[in-house]
């Protein structure tokens, strides 16, 4: 069989919007697994899916025993694609239809000529964000133009959260050196897989706000991105990364 891609979803209360998304990913290619890294939802999101894997075994579920945070959930499902060595493409992907399924098969034919890549929102420039308010679109994307004045990073959205690895670069990284938990994560991963040499392609995607649930985003995600990207600045120039 083909080399299998795996998709990577973290969840915490996301019962509306978990059972629609795995019928929307699975269908865009027979390569495709899922990955639910749940943590402890209270409102039974990881019951939902423990039902549909009994009966789907392209479906898979990783409970935590609670809301850890974004970074470490992908850091434990990055662990778990690496000890199964069918997976070759390993992606990031929200749970929320902020990122579209439809775009999928566009990550696997980019990642044949790169190493990893990135979603992007700001590609050129060119903002396809759909729903969002005003005042977090501009958040969004001069906290990218910062990320890049201080990092050197040359991507235009290195905060996004739809991404395909091959796992070479997964397996390449340290993973439990790997310090950011909120959106920082996303830039942290790029960061430390440019260092070790992998290159990274952007395409575009139109992200779309959610529509069910609630975001995750807090006061402390923000403050962690702001510092993070001077960690890794330093980190580098000491030979830490």
């Amino acid at each position: 069989m083909a080399e299998k891609a795996l998709v990577i979803v973290p969840t915490y209360n996301e019962k509306e919007n978990i059972r629609k998304l795995i019928d929307a990913v699975l269908p865009q290619d027979p390569r495709i697994e899922m990955l639910i890294v749940d943590d402890n939802s209270p409102d039974g999101t990881g019951d939902i899916v423990a039902g549909i894997a009994a009966a789907d075994p392209r479906v898979h579920l990783l409970r935590r025993a609670g809301k850890l945070g974004l970074g470490t959930a992908y850091r434990d499902g990055f662990g778990w694609a690496l000890e199964n060595p069918d997976y070759e493409y390993i992606f990031e992907m929200d749970a929320d239809f902020s990122h579209d399924p439809a775009h999928l098969p566009k990550f696997l034919d980019a990642a044949q000529r790169a190493d990893f890549v990135l979603g992007s929102r700001y590609l050129d420039g060119n903002v396809t964000v759909v729903d969002w308010p005003m005042r977090r679109l501009l958040l969004s994307y001069f906290a990218n133009v910062y990320a890049r004045w201080v990092t050197g990073l040359e991507l235009w959205d290195a905060t996004g959260g739809f991404k395909c690895f091959h796992r070479r670069v997964l397996a390449a990284i340290d993973l439990k050196h790997v310090r950011s938990n909120g959106y920082a994560f996303q830039i942290e991963m790029s960061f430390r897989a440019i260092r070790k040499g992998f290159k990274p392609v952007e395409i575009a995607i139109t992200f779309t706000d959610r529509t069910h649930g609630t975001s995750k985003m807090n006061q402390g995600i923000v403050r962690e991105a702001i510092w993070m990207v001077w960690r890794l600045r330093w980190w580098a120039l000491v030979g830490r990364v």
